[in-house]
């Protein structure tokens, strides 16, 4: 079997050594070459032919994401960002993610090489995934199904509703690739729809950064919840990067829980989480999505929605970066609907229409 081609940039020594000596521990993994900027990479790029990239985001003379950006169009590879735990660097990774970076691994604070040896799993993985990734699952929805004579159907619908008495809700969780995937689903959705709960997996510190994304891409409003609050119509609440998600029914409402205990699945917030809180809560009245993500958090909580009478929808595994967590639960027989990402908010209107009164 070929061994995965990595080239690695960054402006540091230390880190340049670091990457390399990890992802070489990895049997299928030989690191080609190491890179101080983007200028030496881009020949590298010619003389070696890497399968996968890893990039830093803040270097000399020539930044990671204008690189990336010349990349795409050029020459397009699957990249992995190394990104600081700042506002700066969060904002710099999910306009990374945006213009076709595959994952991301947050830089650790404190003694670089100590804290990389903790991530020597994640980073393998992320490479790993990311060589094998479709770049085309990245780009190209810009025509999505919003348009759909269908869709403005429904829209017209839901304008028109009743809001007394109504209860949808929508739970969605995503990984790997989500944060793209996510604002594809919402740009369409109409300002007056049902309260949309999400978990992503990001770091704390990308959490504010990341609900301004979203909240520019869609006509609903987002936000990241506080623990206690009342989900109200139009909504999208997105757990924040340090806390458990979960939603309980009180006085006929629903209520925003937060909780800081251990992670699940390793993960904090993880999609399981809040999957299971909606089953216990929601029955037939909620729309149950997973997008594109690594492992599989949210697979056994989809499956205790279906149980509860909720639908189902999963990313189908051709339009997904990573066939993960949707495809761990088709395995389990718990996805209703196997749904291409650009289609995904058409099938959202059309369940919650089927429960307008």
């Amino acid at each position: 079997m070929n061994k995965i081609r990595v080239l690695v940039i960054d402006d540091s020594l230390l880190v340049r050594k670091v990457l390399t000596s990890i992802l070489e521990t990895a049997d299928d993994i030989e690191v080609v070459g190491a890179a101080e900027n983007p200028f030496v990479a881009r020949e590298m790029i010619k003389k070696f032919n890497p399968d996968v990239l890893t990039l830093d985001i803040e270097m000399p003379q020539m930044d990671g994401i204008t690189f990336l950006r010349n990349l795409m169009r050029l020459r397009p590879t699957p990249v992995v960002m190394i990104s600081t735990l700042t506002e700066h660097g969060a904002e710099a990774t999910l306009e990374a993610l945006a213009i076709g970076a595959v994952d991301f691994l947050a830089k650790p604070k404190g003694n670089a090489e100590a804290g990389l040896a903790d991530y020597t799993t994640e980073i393998i993985s992320k490479v790993r995934i990311a060589a094998r990734t479709n770049l085309k699952t990245l780009q190209g929805h810009e025509q999505a199904a919003q348009h759909s004579q269908e869709i403005l159907a429904i829209k017209r619908m839901i304008a028109a509703r009743n809001a007394t008495g109504f209860e949808k809700i929508v739970v969605l969780g995503s990984s790997t690739g989500g944060t793209e995937a996510i604002k594809v689903v919402v740009k369409s959705l109409p300002a007056d729809f049902p309260p949309i709960l999400i978990t992503q997996h990001l770091p704390a510190a990308f959490s504010d950064s990341f609900v301004k994304h979203i909240d520019a891409s869609t006509d609903m409003t987002a936000s990241i919840p506080t623990h206690g609050q009342v989900v109200e119509w139009g909504n999208i609440y997105l757990a924040p990067g340090d806390k458990h998600m979960a939603v309980i029914r009180e006085n006929k409402r629903y209520i925003i829980q937060l909780e800081d205990s251990e992670p699940v699945n390793r993960h904090k917030p993880s999609v399981d989480v809040l999957f299971h809180s909606a089953a216990k809560c929601t029955g037939a009245n909620a729309v149950c999505v997973l997008l594109t993500g690594m492992g599989a958090d949210g697979a056994i909580g989809m499956q205790a929605m279906q149980i509860a009478g909720a639908k189902t929808i999963v990313q189908d595994e051709s339009s997904s970066v990573v066939w993960g967590m949707p495809g761990a639960a088709f395995k389990l027989g718990c996805a209703d609907y196997v749904v291409p990402l650009d289609d995904i908010a058409a099938k959202i209107l059309t369940l919650v229409k089927s429960g307008l009164r």
